[in-house]
């Protein structure tokens, strides 16, 4: 009988642990489960991204080709009338491993009378209708670093920054906006206050203030 009461309790211990990691593999799962589903409810309360209208997008794959990207659209100028902003973006790879957001062309377009008209280029200068930006670099610039944020007063501002090849060159960003006065995108000056003048030829630009 001493033998029956002895195997009995070494049975006992076994099962408790047993027990004991059956409710904790419960436990655990079911934490595992409360926070997929709070991942999930999180990603469908999410915003989505707004549609880019086919009418926006057609104008912009005629200005930049078909690898075209809509970056934003809408009243950019705070002016009343439509714009959008598009580019080439050059995709992240390896050897493109640089921060931030690399183009190698930009345009702002305006909606004017049912046309879309070309208001900012950048390729391997900037320019507008005028000619040249002011601190545009002389020297052909075949990539930049694109930084764009929205101004309830202001309007649209933009952040050139010229690089070279795969590597930073360290330059200050080229603030560019609308300038209320003259009607058109205009670049800043280096406190990014006055805005300057443009030149017709690259040989002549220089920072003149507007």
């Amino acid at each position: 009988m001493g033998l029956g009461v002895g195997a009995a309790r070494r049975w006992r211990i076994p099962l408790i642990f047993s027990l004991s990691f059956l409710s904790l593999a419960i436990l655990l799962g079911g934490c595992g489960g409360t926070d997929a589903s709070k991942s999930a409810s999180q990603a469908a309360t999410k915003p989505a991204e707004p549609v880019v209208p086919e009418e926006i997008q057609q104008a912009a794959e005629s200005l930049l080709g078909s690898e075209s990207q809509v970056l934003v659209f809408g009243d950019l100028a705070k002016n009343g009338k439509q714009e959008f902003l598009a580019a080439n973006v050059v995709p992240k790879t390896p050897t493109n491993n640089l921060p931030g957001t690399i183009v190698t062309r930009v345009v702002v377009a305006e909606n004017a009378d049912g046309k879309w008209a070309e208001l900012l280029r950048c390729d391997e200068h900037l320019k507008n209708q005028k000619g040249f930006l002011g601190l545009t670099p002389l020297a052909a610039v075949t990539g930049w670093r694109l930084q764009y944020e929205q101004n309830d007063e202001k309007g649209l501002q933009l952040y050139f920054t010229p690089l070279k090849g795969t590597t930073d060159s360290h330059n200050l960003p080229i603030g560019v906006r609308w300038n209320p006065s003259t009607k058109r995108y205009q670049s800043l000056d280096r406190a990014y206050e006055h805005f300057l003048l443009e030149s017709p030829s690259i040989q002549d630009a220089r920072s003149v203030l507007r």
